[in-house]
């Protein structure tokens, strides 16, 4: 005998199951709830930390330049001149002349004669110590200088700007002088202490600074 079964008048019902359900995902709504106020606590904690210091950073900025400005104001024409000077002297005493004479014997052509540096200029920049300067170099061929200038501009540690060329005047002299105002930054590195015997003469026989 087969025994049937008339879902229709007598329906298969699970009262547990959607109960269950619905559980589950308000469990797991609330804990996301509770997750994204603790995160968005934090957040709101760090960003108000950030703000304090940020605030307290630029209250010690303003107080330092503040005075700064006091100090500025209270020395005499006289000490801010001193003070300038001694900026300069500190600048001039990080300067390297025998890394000056390395870096310009591998810029300059072997057919180029320096006739004089003066260095005008020293400060600090990044951490290095540059410097201005007023080249004077000697050269029978215009190409050469041109080409030189190019190169110096290329490599970095010079940039050299062309102010007057004049022609050599003397018994047995020939080609030009060529005045140039070159910005030096040298390279990070040790100095060398050896430079070019035809710079170094050169530096003591004709050049100054001021």
């Amino acid at each position: 005998m087969v025994a049937k079964l008339n879902l229709s008048s007598n329906p298969f019902r699970n009262r547990a199951l959607p109960w269950t359900v619905t559980t589950l995902v308000t469990v797991i709504g609330i804990i996301c709830l509770v997750l994204i106020a603790k995160w968005t606590f934090q957040t709101n904690a760090q960003t108000q930390a950030a703000e304090r210091d940020v605030a307290e950073l630029r209250k010690q900025s303003d107080a330092l330049n503040r005075r700064a400005e006091e100090i500025k104001i209270a020395l005499t024409p006289e000490q801010q001149r001193t003070l300038k000077s001694a900026h300069i002297l500190v600048d001039r005493k990080r300067f390297s002349w025998s890394r000056l004479f390395s870096d310009l014997e591998s810029a300059l052509p072997g057919t180029v004669r320096v006739a004089r540096i003066v260095v005008k200029e020293v400060s600090a920049q990044d951490d290095r110590t540059v410097a201005n300067l007023d080249l004077t170099v000697v050269s029978k061929n215009p190409a050469t200088i041109t080409q030189m200038i190019e190169d110096m501009d290329r490599q970095g540690v010079f940039h050299a700007e062309l102010v007057s060329q004049n022609l050599q005047r003397g018994k047995g002299e020939g080609g030009a002088e060529y005045e140039m105002n070159v910005h030096y930054a040298p390279r990070a590195g040790a100095a060398s202490e050896t430079g070019s015997n035809r710079l170094v003469d050169t530096a003591a026989g004709n050049g100054k600074t001021r």
